[in-house]
């Protein structure tokens, strides 16, 4: 994984919008960000923007081969790439508002937990909207949805913007704890009870 880095960076060069960081998420922003994966049952676990893939690990980690996993990339490289460097996972080379019809496909009913990578902070307000509208319409009503955003973005109205859309879509917004072993620092947001 010595070369995720510069993959990484050089997939922003070419589409700051879409991969919305310059270098992969650590392992402990991975954790947190992963902590509602169930350690118990065959959850369907659906994760968005995967990247190079260390929230995929730590899923992968935490289902121990139990469940589904499906993770929606929209970078065919670095698809290409999840999917060679994790054969047990369901990588999809696909938008993430399609994510209702993706688990439809695959004769999934709906997700238990949504991980999301996404950078929401770069998108507008209609992608969020979107995005969020796929979501929680794949969400089952004790779902759980987690994302993260980077400590620099706060006062950015379009990470403003985000916030509330997430307390208008979920009963429960929690925010984690600062991140600080990540580049940039990062918190984490645990949203749950999707408002239909």
């Amino acid at each position: 994984m010595a070369n995720d880095s510069a993959l990484f960076l050089g997939q922003f060069l070419r589409a700051p919008a879409t991969i919305g960081a310059v270098a992969p998420s650590s392992r402990r922003l991975a954790s947190a960000v992963c902590a509602p994966v169930p350690e118990r049952g065959e959850p369907t676990v659906v994760e968005l923007g995967p990247g190079t893939g260390p929230f995929t690990a730590e899923i992968q980690r935490r289902l121990d081969g139990r469940g589904q996993h499906l993770a929606v990339e929209v970078n065919e490289a670095l698809a290409v790439l999840l999917a060679a460097r994790f054969p047990a996972v369901d990588v999809v080379h696909a938008d993430a508002a399609e994510l209702c019809r993706l688990l439809a496909d695959r004769g999934l009913s709906q997700a238990d937990v949504v991980v999301s990578g996404l950078p929401w902070a770069a998108f507008p307000n209609e992608l969020q909207c979107a995005l969020l509208d796929a979501v929680t319409s794949a969400m089952g009503p004790a779902a759980a949805f987690t994302t993260f955003s980077y400590i620099h973005a706060i006062p950015l109205s379009s990470a403003r913007r985000f916030r509330a859309l997430l307390a208008e879509r979920f009963e429960e917004v929690v925010p984690g704890r600062t991140v600080w072993r990540n580049a940039p620092p990062a918190f984490v947001f645990h949203a749950r009870r999707p408002r239909f």
